[in-house]
């Protein structure tokens, strides 16, 4: 087997000048994960309303205040959804900050309407199916969040 030559030629990069290159591929990768993750947000809020499972009326100061996972003892999934889920995660986006590397709100939906229900959860399903899996793709921290400078 003849041995390997170094590659030769003016247009060599050595990995040093790759850091702008995959900071730059990084970038874009958030920004195309943003962009996906915000119109999911905007599907399940779509959905929300079609669905009459959308309030004009905001949850009382009280039932915000809880400190339980979910709010379960104080909200409905669907309240939780619209007032604290697709809010926490639009602002998170909007001032590019780190996304969350899991998400489980889809088995969490699964378990509470496993009763049958007044509206049709499987569209509802798909959608926060859809936006687990963006969210757990992980390693969406903004570049300047990893690195040293």
């Amino acid at each position: 087997m003849a041995a390997r030559r170094p590659l030769q030629g003016a247009n060599v990069q050595s990995p040093a000048d790759w850091t702008p290159i995959l900071h730059q591929h990084h970038r874009m990768t958030t920004d195309t994960t943003h962009q996906k993750l915000l119109d999911q947000l905007q599907q399940l809020e779509d959905e929300l309303r079609g669905q009459s499972l959308w309030s004009a009326v905001a949850p009382s100061p009280e039932a915000m205040a809880s400190t339980m996972p979910f709010m379960y003892d104080t909200l409905k999934l669907q309240q939780w959804l619209q007032w604290v889920f697709l809010p926490r995660l639009r602002a998170v986006i909007e001032a590019g900050g780190q996304l969350p590397c899991q998400s489980h709100v889809h088995p969490l939906a699964e378990h509470e309407w496993s009763q049958p229900v007044e509206f049709d959860k499987r569209q509802l399903l798909a959608l926060l199916q859809g936006i687990d899996d963006t969210l757990n793709q992980c390693g969406l921290t903004p570049p300047d969040a990893t690195s040293s400078h």
